[in-house]
């Protein structure tokens, strides 16, 4: 018997209907990407050095002299360098690992910790942590901005009736919901720029005007702990505090991948450019400031730098105003990656369609959230110190080493091996021990502060 061939008239409608519905998808797919805020490719270098500035010189450096006095000369000193050489070194192998696959970049921090620790096991290492960095960082943001506004009313109009920092902090975080709906990465570049030449304008102002008041008669340069107990509990704080200035790793893929790469010139060429250039500026705003401010005002100096100067009262006004406008930048900058990963959970796992209504209801929450916080908690020193060692000491200065040795496997006892194992040690002991320091002075400031009041006399903080 003979037989007949099929009919091909349905398989290739299937076939057909099956590419359709692929074509659909991806274009759904690459919609939803050019929605969400980490998604452009032409930035030059200069944009990774000012980006990676704005991340980095913020509330951390102004709290630096404060840190010098609960380490003294030696150890303090000892501490900044090594920090800088140690998170130079780290986020140089950041910027190696976002192009290590070859046709795939890592421009998120998640994703590179998904290939080197496994999809489930990556997420659940890097995301609970970045979360707490770029949102502690939003917190400290709000409280440090509300702090200088406060001081530029108080400079500026001393006569005037006392303004709680409480409104201070709403009024920042005023200008944060508004900046919030800008959509990506690339459109904050101008206020990025602006923050950068900020930070490094107030903290030459720091120094400066501390050299030019000079030094205060009876300076003490004892550790200002009055107990052994204290001591060792502000030394921890302190460590806190030196890491909290060192933040720029939880942004530094996404801004990386903001630049464009190809085989012949790939993306760490421009970026690692744009750090080493960024990392010289590190370095003149944290060291005159956190040695010079030390050096003037000893164990006195308190836990905003800006807060300790009083005169001339013209330029400390001007440069309190500079850190509420490096703020605005900075926040968002550390603001993206997490509005990033808000929508990104939203589109893909909840199948919320990608629009402006979403953009402005899931961005006004974790404004708010942020702003919620901060004035229920308003203390700048302790919150550097807590969140510098609970959070920034992985994320900084040992997760991407133990990343780096998961993925190339160096050789044993070579000298990669050995730094990142230092590295790493350094590291965990920072995370260990820090946290307990800020929490315990957390501890000691809710004792005597009133929530939603204001802040308690000779706090330092309000007055």
């Amino acid at each position: 018997m003979e037989i007949q061939p099929l009919d091909n008239d349905y398989p290739p409608a299937t076939n057909k209907h099956m590419e359709s519905q692929e074509g659909r998808w991806r274009d759904q797919e690459k919609s939803i990407d050019d929605w969400l805020p980490i998604n452009t490719r032409n930035a030059k270098w200069w944009y990774s050095a000012f980006h990676n500035v704005t991340a980095m010189v913020g509330a951390g450096v102004l709290g630096l002299p404060y840190a010098m006095s609960e380490l003294g000369w030696g150890a303090g000193i000892a501490v900044l360098i090594l920090s800088w050489i140690i998170t130079l070194y780290t986020l140089w192998q950041m910027v190696e690992m976002h192009e290590m696959v070859e046709g795939k970049r890592f421009d998120r921090y998640h994703e590179l910790g998904q290939h080197a620790f496994g999809d489930k096991l990556g997420l659940w290492i890097v995301v609970p942590q970045q979360l707490v960095v770029e949102v502690g960082l939003g917190i400290v943001y709000m409280v440090t901005a509300g702090q200088s506004l406060q001081k530029f009313h108080d400079v500026v109009c001393p006569s005037c009736g006392h303004i709680k920092v409480t409104y201070f902090i709403m009024m920042f975080a005023s200008v944060q919901f508004l900046l919030s709906q800008l959509p990506n990465f690339h459109s904050i570049s101008s206020v990025s720029l602006v923050a950068a030449v900020m930070s490094l304008s107030y903290s030459t102002i720091a120094w400066v005007a501390s050299v030019t008041k000079g030094r205060e008669e009876h300076v003490d340069y004892h550790l200002r702990g009055a107990t052994a107990a204290d001591k060792v509990f502000d030394l921890f704080g302190a460590l806190g505090s030196v890491a909290f200035a060192y933040a720029g790793h939880n942004v530094v893929l996404e801004i990386q991948a903001t630049i464009p790469s190809a085989p012949e010139k790939p993306s760490k060429k421009p970026m690692w450019k744009g750090v080493v250039v960024a990392y010289i500026i590190v370095a003149t705003c944290y060291f005159p400031a956190a040695l010079v401010g030390y050096w003037v005002f000893g164990d006195h100096v308190d836990g905003n730098i800006l807060i300790t100067l009083k005169k001339p009262k013209w330029l400390i006004a001007i440069a309190n105003m500079m850190v509420v406008v490096h703020l605005i930048g900075g926040y968002q900058v550390y603001a993206m990656p997490v509005f990033d990963m808000i929508e990104t959970v939203l589109v893909r796992k909840f199948w919320f369609r990608p629009t402006s209504r979403l953009r402005l209801i899931s961005r006004t929450v974790y404004v708010a959230f942020t702003m919620f916080i901060a004035v229920t908690f308003p203390y700048f020193n302790e919150l550097l110190s807590f969140f510098g060692g609970f959070a920034l000491a992985p994320t900084s200065y040992f997760l991407p080493c133990i990343m780096w040795l998961r993925i190339y496997r160096p050789k044993r006892f070579g000298l990669s091996w050995f730094t990142n194992w230092a590295c790493i040690i350094i590291g965990v002991l920072l995370m260990l021990l820090s946290p307990i320091g800020g929490l315990r002075q957390i501890i000691s400031k809710i004792k005597r502060y009133n929530v939603y009041q204001d802040y308690p006399q000779g706090s330092g903080y309000g007055n």
